[in-house]
């Protein structure tokens, strides 16, 4: 089959690799129609995530029509799924509790010691996204295999165009779970770090939970744009200074709520920010973490912060101290996709969210690593790009 691979920072191709086989009875191959680059695909192709290797197949939001499935599957030939990007088998302590990107078993045994290192415990596994969560192939092929598959996939409604429901996979959810854990209050004013996809969900989920104002902070002019579709007010960091801003808009007191959909490769111009591009060039830090210093500073008093952003490893210059004296709560990790995935579905079902409005770019899987550069590169206009394998290449 055809898969878009990792060679190393800023080299992508599409090879001819093996066809993925039934290895556990449990799980099922899916035939891909429709499969997505995700911002934090961004953080492969720059090199920031360890433990990837060459020829690694990368993707992680994917749908597709299920065209085997093991004994020890629920799912059927022939049945259109969309598939979490975080692997978990359904019965651990962990998801039990539904938190399913904590399971204990989605990441094979011989993986899990460089987690084990890294985070103190190993997380759940996760499609195409480093040795570290798995070394699972990913879903930006024509075919994929699915652990879990009793667990994780969700069958879609013979008639629905899968551009209405591919997001499921990640990004939706990611952006529901952002706004969930703000905790948001009816009357709260939210402030979202980044309008990427899954801040563009996060300001339409902080609205649909009773958020009376949001603000959404960026640089790029069509994605603050697409911001204010949703009633959003919003800031550019490039032509205001973003704390004094929000001090104003808030009366001096902050937002209620913060959230970071920014993660590891902040951008901008300031101090903190340069300093932490010379360490991570120089092999000493990992992460830029400009917005989440600026989202504590910037939240008021009592208030709640919530981090959906990907982080990957130490980082300094963390303001633990205006953190504790505010009294500030925060909450984080990976989304718990398949806790999920039902309400959201019905919900896009009845109109409720709207997800097309977020595709800029249709390309053939063959185009996959020009769909790369175009998003690394244009980040105004490249909202996101969706791969489909067998259409006519661009």
């Amino acid at each position: 089959m055809r898969a878009l691979t990792w060679h190393g920072r800023h080299d992508v191709r599409v090879d001819t690799v093996d066809d993925p086989e039934i290895i556990n009875p449990r799980d099922a191959i899916i035939k891909i129609t429709a499969t997505a680059i995700c911002g934090s695909d961004l953080h492969l192709y720059d090199g920031y995530i360890p433990t990837m290797q060459a020829g690694d197949i990368l993707g992680h939001e994917f749908m597709g029509e299920v065209v085997e499935a093991g004994s020890g599957s629920t799912l059927k030939k022939g049945q259109k799924v969309v598939v979490p990007f975080t692997i978990a088998c359904g019965s651990c302590y962990h998801c039990g509790k539904h938190q399913y990107s904590a399971c204990d078993n989605g990441l094979p045994a011989d993986n899990q010691d460089i987690a084990q290192t890294l985070y103190g415990q190993p997380m759940s596994g996760l499609f195409g996204y480093s040795h570290m969560t798995g070394g699972y192939a990913g879903g930006q092929a024509e075919y994929v295999r699915v652990p879990f598959s009793d667990v994780g996939p969700i069958v879609i409604p013979d008639g629905i165009d899968d551009e209405k429901v591919l997001f499921l996979s990640d990004i939706l959810p990611t952006g529901w779970m952002a706004a969930e854990n703000a905790d948001i209050e009816p009357g709260d004013t939210v402030a979202v770090w980044g309008c990427g996809p899954v801040g563009l969900f996060a300001v339409q989920s902080a609205f649909l939970m009773g958020a009376e104002r949001v603000i959404a902070i960026d640089h790029f002019p069509h994605r603050l744009d697409l911001a204010r579709k949703f009633g959003a007010e919003t800031i550019n960091f490039e032509d205001s200074a973003v704390y004094e801003a929000l001090m104003e808009m808030t009366g001096g007191i902050g937002p209620d709520a913060v959230i970071d959909s920014v993660g590891l490769e902040a951008h901008g111009f300031f101090v903190d920010n340069v300093i932490d591009q010379i360490k991570k060039s120089t092999f000493l830090g990992t992460d830029r973490t400009h917005s989440i210093r600026q989202a504590i500073f910037a939240c008021r008093k009592g208030g709640r912060v919530s981090m959906p952003a990907v982080y990957g490893g130490f980082v300094d210059k963390f303001p633990l101290g205006a953190f504790m004296e505010k009294g500030l709560t925060l909450k984080t990790g990976q989304t718990h996709v398949q806790h999920y995935l039902p309400g959201l579905l019905a919900a896009i079902l009845e109109e409720k969210i709207d997800t097309t409005f977020l595709i800029s770019h249709r390309l053939a899987l063959e185009d996959a690593p020009k769909g790369y550069k175009m998003f690394h590169d244009n980040q105004n206009e490249v909202t996101k790009v969706v791969l489909k394998p067998g259409l006519a290449l661009a």
